[in-house]
């Protein structure tokens, strides 16, 4: 086995010494041999390809956690799924941010008309139960003609939470939000369910829920997003995780610490890092819910696109291959959420589970589209 040096090895891989070292403490790209007595790495030439393949993902931005998990896969066609689903989800977070800029473009250039495009609208289900062990159902689902969202309580006020923080934002069902302004009344109705959920908390930070919601605007879904309830995008057959978890375990994938096999049965995987809750507001980044400790954003909404938010007793209970199997089958939203609920219920219903599913479809004539 010929042996390189890790300076010679860098030069080859086009990567640098520190990021080889890097990847050595991540068990990404291990050296072939250690020196004993000095600690100097070696590299065989045969392991030129997968440093290669590591540094063009990290070309193209790919987390380091994500990355591993592909350099793991023994078959070529797996890898290259799982990277072109990761660039799919890139082009849908750029789209979003690309007609964000055109809009503040035209806002300030003070021209506003565009070509007339296809008017859509939202077909959508909700429904929210017990499952098979929890005593109480303390998820909260909702669907409206603009307003998609679930919560999931915890405390001995759970429910109340859960409830209040949706019922915080049904108000935003009611009218079309004003042109551009769509994240800033979306925070502003967050803030509104953060002192809900303070309200019925009586200041104990035992009790809270986690949110995500949609706001549809007519051509995007503006998200709001704290703890581990999670939304999912169905698009040309490709399941997509909207959202990212904000929990113990999920940073401990990120960093490259864990794998996200490793994560699924780790024994704080429940374990939130924020949430909305009756804490005082912690500022930046603080669990209390307020001060940036949410995700906001906007999504690009395309004709056929099937949207999922569910709570973890849905997220947790059922792999994404077997998620992406049930939307992918269902004619309808309906029949899509009673598929999921069902087969969580079926798989011992270990939590409560909530789902909404809406399409993305072509508003007929007279009917209101966003």
């Amino acid at each position: 086995m010929r042996m390189l040096t890790i300076g010679a090895f860098a030069r080859a891989a086009r990567l640098s010494p520190k990021a080889l070292r890097l990847y050595d403490e991540l068990d990404l790209l291990r050296p072939a041999r250690v020196d004993p007595d000095t600690g100097y790495r070696h590299y065989a030439v045969e392991q030129l390809e997968q440093a290669r393949l590591v540094a063009w993902l990290r070309r193209l931005g790919m987390p380091l956690a994500r990355i591993r998990e592909v350099c793991a896969l023994t078959d070529p066609a797996d890898a290259a799924r799982e990277i072109r689903a990761y660039w799919a989800r890139v082009e849908a977070e750029t789209a979003a941010r690309r007609d964000l800029a055109l809009f503040l473009v035209d806002q300030l250039s003070g021209t506003t008309e565009r070509e007339p495009t296809t008017m859509l609208t939202l077909r959508h289900s909700a429904h929210s139960d017990r499952g098979r062990v929890r005593p109480v159902n303390q998820d909260t689902a909702y669907a409206g003609g603009r307003l998609l969202a679930v919560a999931d309580g915890f405390g001995p006020a759970g429910g109340p939470a859960s409830s209040a923080a949706v019922e915080a934002l049904r108000f935003l069902d009611t009218e079309a939000p004003p042109a551009g302004g769509v994240l800033n009344l979306l925070e502003d109705a967050v803030r509104a369910a953060t002192d809900a959920v303070r309200d019925v908390a009586d200041g104990s930070d035992e009790v809270g829920t986690t949110l995500t919601a949609l706001l549809w605007t007519g051509s995007q879904l503006a998200l709001v997003h704290i703890g581990d309830t999670r939304a999912y995008l169905l698009r040309d057959g490709a399941l997509f995780r909207v959202t990212h978890d904000h929990t113990l375990v999920q940073s401990l994938v990120d960093e490259g610490r864990l794998t996200p096999e490793e994560a699924e049965t780790h024994p704080q995987r429940t374990l939130l890092l924020k949430a909305l809750t009756g804490a005082p507001e912690a500022g930046p980044g603080g669990a209390g819910g307020a001060g940036g400790s949410y995700d906001l954003r906007l999504h690009e909404a395309r004709l056929g696109d099937r949207y999922l938010l569910c709570s973890d007793g849905l997220s947790q209970t059922i792999p994404e291959d077997t998620l992406r199997t049930l939307l992918a089958a269902a004619p309808d939203p309906a029949t899509a959420v009673t598929a999921l609920i069902d087969a969580a219920n079926e798989a011992g219903g270990p939590d409560n589970v909530s789902c909404v599913v809406a399409d993305v479809v072509e508003a007929v004539s007279g009917e209101e589209a966003g």
